[in-house]
């Protein structure tokens, strides 16, 4: 099979996302003057958005819900009186600062040579072009879909079909999209028709029915599989 279009996801695929959380979450309550009691907070906000990211890719929530209810829940929880929505809005400017690359990713992308590059995200817009103008994957891709700028969320179909229609690409056997994510990333490219590289660098077993066609555990894996199919 030869791939000529590669879709990427973002966080914890090609940005660590976990890092720069941690620094913009803390940096958002520094702010609002909340530093007592941080990791607290950050607990139960991993609690609450493991269970509202996961509705999003039920479809039972949309993504200006969760931008809101993420932070009007954790709020409610400690009894702290702040405008959830313009509290996610400082956070998502202050995790836009904040890229940090996965090791090997600009050395892969560079081996791809001219090829096609887009990520296809369920981040927040405003957050992930920032992120990505910010670090050394700028002008490397011809465009970033995300879920709250389409109103679609991986794994439905047509986030993945915008992508294709702004690249103005129609082979779907062109296509490959690798992220880290089985339920997203893996799942929806399967039930879209392309294919898919799990990125799994800590190994993990596959207790689901969404079945890559490649897995790799880091960026030199991708590279040699790469050079083999395109």
């Amino acid at each position: 099979m030869n791939y000529d279009v590669f879709f990427f996801d973002l966080d914890d695929t090609l940005l660590e996302f976990d890092k720069g959380e941690r620094i913009a979450f803390r940096s958002a309550f520094i702010e609002a003057g909340l530093e007592e009691g941080l990791d607290s907070y950050r607990t139960e906000y991993h609690a609450i958005c493991k269970v509202l990211w996961r509705q999003l890719e039920e479809g039972t929530t949309t993504m200006e819900e969760l931008n809101v209810s993420r932070f009007r829940q954790l709020f409610d929880k400690f009894g702290i009186e702040l405008d959830p929505l313009s509290f996610s809005e400082t956070y998502l400017t202050l995790l836009g600062k904040e890229a940090h690359l996965i090791d090997g990713v600009i050395d892969m992308l560079d081996s791809l040579g001219d090829v096609r590059l887009a990520i296809v995200t369920n981040g927040f817009i405003k957050a992930q072009i920032a992120r990505v103008a910010c670090s050394s994957l700028n002008n490397r891709f011809e465009t970033i879909v995300s879920s709250d700028e389409t109103g679609f969320q991986k794994p439905r179909p047509e986030i993945f079909q915008e992508a294709m229609d702004r690249l103005g690409v129609t082979d779907k056997s062109r296509v490959l999209m690798t992220g880290d994510s089985l339920t997203s990333d893996i799942r929806g490219g399967v039930n879209f028709g392309i294919d898919t590289c799990w990125y799994n660098p800590n190994g993990l077993e596959n207790p689901t029915e969404n079945k890559p066609t490649y897995e790799i555990s880091n960026w030199d894996e991708f590279r040699v599989k790469a050079k083999a199919v395109y």
